[in-house]
């Protein structure tokens, strides 16, 4: 009998890995009652999802804009929970602070209270669309428009990444900040040189959120959402363009495994279980 080498156990583990697939099981929605929900941040620590609402056209400093909290089994608790907004779109937690993208400002949250303590402008910014924050408390937010990346650490605005097509969603990881645009997936490491995670997608890619090491969720405004597995190949989870349902800029419970997806000018939020 042929022994199986311990060389051999690991390319089979390999190929079972990158090949398995997954699925999204829906769990609940809200109501239609969230006003061109953008944005969707699981909150673990307080047990609740934060969604940005634009409250009408995406690019108008209008000041109809804000952030609503959602509980955990898809009851909407308050719509007005910030207000004053013009067209928040991706929003970022550290500590006690939310952080929200807002046009060409970062608006600052005291979680406590619901009140914006501070607005910090980007100069040049035209469509500031996503933000990540990493451990050190570092704010990264995409300008959609213009092609760049910006930095706010310690207050104090730089251009971390610039000349990219379309730059979207974010997530900090490590020293490692990842970027989606225009159908691909990036890493960008300390030296701030890009590498290809995933490419192929559909262009409108939005939202990013790591399931493990090496494995990622990825949605895509049109209504589409992507898993991202180890070897860089995609699988399409969920397709919801036939009936013109968006799936914007996502949030994920990783403990439990929830994704939940804004649906834009459905004006609600998805939960759905991955498997």
């Amino acid at each position: 009998m042929k022994r199986i080498t311990p060389f051999l156990l690991f390319m089979l583990f390999i190929s079972f890995t990158t090949s398995a697939q997954h699925n999204l099981t829906k769990r609940w929605s809200t109501d239609t009652t969230l006003a061109t929900p953008e944005s969707v941040l699981f909150d673990a620590q307080n047990k609740i999802l934060y969604v940005s609402l634009i409250n009408g056209p995406n690019d108008q400093a209008d000041g109809k804009g804000g952030v609503a909290k959602v509980d955990l089994n898809g009851k909407i608790l308050d719509t007005n929970w910030v207000t004053g907004l013009n067209a928040p779109k991706g929003l970022g937690k550290y500590g006690n602070t939310l952080y929200a993208a807002d046009l060409n400002e970062v608006a600052v949250i005291d979680i406590a209270s619901g009140k914006v303590t501070k607005k910090m402008t980007v100069d040049g910014a035209q469509f500031l669309n996503d933000i990540a924050v990493d451990a050190k408390g570092n704010v990264y937010v995409s300008d959609t428009r213009t092609g760049k990346v910006h930095k706010i650490e310690n207050g104090t605005v730089t251009t971390y990444l610039e000349n990219l097509k379309n730059p979207n969603g974010l997530l900090a990881l490590g020293n490692d900040l990842y970027v989606l645009a225009s159908g691909s997936l990036y890493k960008a490491g300390a030296d701030k040189k890009l590498t290809t995670i995933a490419e192929g997608m559909d262009a409108s890619t939005d939202g990013v959120e790591q399931v493990k090491p090496g494995e990622y969720i990825v949605s895509c405004w049109n209504g589409v959402v992507y898993y991202v597995k180890a070897d860089g190949s995609t699988q399409q989870l969920l397709d919801t363009r036939a009936d013109k349902t968006n799936s914007a800029d996502i949030g994920y419970d990783a403990n439990n495994k929830i994704v939940y997806v804004p649906t834009f000018f459905r004006n609600g939020v998805v939960a759905y279980q991955l498997q």
